[in-house]
């Protein structure tokens, strides 16, 4: 089949039954990036592949994959880019960082703990060959770490939580927790190194200077080149271009450092000024692209690396190890740390809740550890059906745990809603 006709049918099957799957999860509550993931799940082997092998063999076949592989590795890093252009810091009254700092690093402390406790029993059953244990348990700590920043925030918009107590510091401790999973996958892949000390200190080194060199030049660079966007409205088409420039330019650089190019597109983002303007500008031009079209191609493309074999004999008691790991160090830890600093059970719990949904995030980082090599297409199943379940409880747990009275009670104490009357 003639390769550009493949790859335009590939486009119309995942981009139709993205949408469907998440209409369908919207109609019952949930983002419908969860259904879109769903998608991607639902056109691997373990359904597609199983259901009509000879059709799913065809159509996704593995010589055609490298074509979506471009397509998904430029949908993840302009996802990327427009979350580093988004990210603000933490607002709030001093107590409320305060607690959000202590949510966020008890939200990565116990999910590090228990994702390096549960380590042993999967690196013997599950760690690709040659990849050394502390690699492989780095990964896994990270992996049980990370929450849905973009996920989190759609929740409380549609739940309008945004400025009650529980929704102000869930978005903080995410912007918190996020940033710090991101430099500790920086690191682990980074000591990765492809296996040579050559590489580690590359990974290091490189890395280091590209910071150095984002904020250092490209920053104020950017801030001149940019200038007009604020008192102007939108930046002229040139600007855009060299935006794009900048972005793909550094996500080239991280590649080649043997980091990920999503680290350099998320850097390049976080650079740019916090102007509001400049942030609809890109939110409206970019994200579309990259959402719309580009990302459903990352759900099907992580699809194709999932397993049936990843349940088959232990791997279900398997997942939920995983899962429970998974869930207990999200909720306990971001719980105790809202209860620690004087929040109500409802709002702790709440907090708690909210910060498991990994959601898109996770599915980026497992994707990463699966291409860098630290984990195999059995375990990556495991990770992305996890991935799945935690996102998709998160609500029916904040449904569980925070009612509307309490809501608006704990909006008012944290001064964010009008008193009741």
């Amino acid at each position: 089949m003639n390769t550009t006709l493949l790859l335009l049918m590939q486009l119309v099957v995942i981009l139709a039954l993205a949408r469907l799957c998440g209409a369908v999860l919207a109609r019952v509550g949930q983002p419908p990036v969860i259904g879109e993931m769903a998608a991607g799940l639902l056109l691997g082997p373990i359904v597609f592949g199983a259901w009509m092998p000879e059709l799913h063999a065809a159509l996704f076949s593995p010589a055609s994959l490298p074509a979506l592989s471009g397509l998904g590795t430029m949908g993840v890093a302009l996802f990327m880019f427009i979350v580093g252009v988004e990210l603000r810091a933490p607002e709030g009254s001093r107590a409320q960082l305060r607690a959000a700092f202590s949510i966020g690093m008890l939200g990565i402390a116990l999910p590090l703990a228990l994702g390096l406790a549960i380590s042993p029993v999967l690196y013997d059953r599950f760690a690709p060959a040659g990849v050394g244990y502390w690699p492989f348990a780095m990964f896994i700590a990270a992996a049980m770490s990370v929450t849905a920043f973009p996920v989190l925030a759609r929740i409380l918009k549609d739940r309008r939580l945004t400025h009650t107590t529980p929704g102000r510091l869930a978005l903080s401790a995410a912007v918190i927790d996020d940033g710090c999973v991101w430099i500790f996958l920086a690191v682990v892949l980074a000591l990765a190194g492809g296996g040579s000390p050559a590489g580690v200190v590359l990974a290091i080194g490189g890395g280091l200077g590209l910071v150095a060199a984002v904020f250092l030049v490209l920053k104020p660079l950017y801030a001149w080149l940019l200038r007009p966007a604020g008192v102007e409205g939108d930046p002229a088409a040139s600007g855009l271009v060299w935006i794009l420039v900048g972005m793909l330019g550094c996500a080239a650089v991280a590649e080649w450092i043997g980091l990920h190019a999503v680290f350099g597109a998320f850097l390049f983002g976080v650079c740019l000024p916090r102007e509001d303007r400049l942030l609809a500008c890109l939110a409206r031009r970019i994200e579309p692209v990259a959402i719309l079209l580009l990302m459903p191609v990352v759900f099907a493309l992580a699809g194709q690396n999932t397993t049936p074999e990843a349940f088959a004999g232990a791997g279900i008691g398997m997942f939920g190890l995983i899962l429970l790991a998974a869930v207990a160090g999200k909720v306990i830890g971001c719980s105790a740390g809202a209860r620690l600093n004087g929040y109500g059970w409802r709002d702790s719990l709440a907090v708690g809740s909210l910060m498991n949904a990994r959601g898109l995030m996770e599915l980026i980082v497992i994707k990463i550890g699966f291409d860098a090599g630290l984990i195999g297409p059995a375990l990556f199943t495991l990770l992305f059906a996890m991935t799945l379940a935690t996102t998709l409880i998160a609500s029916p747990l904040l449904s569980l745990f925070y009612r509307h009275g309490s809501g608006r009670l704990a909006g008012h104490v944290a001064g964010a809603v009008p008193p009741p009357r």
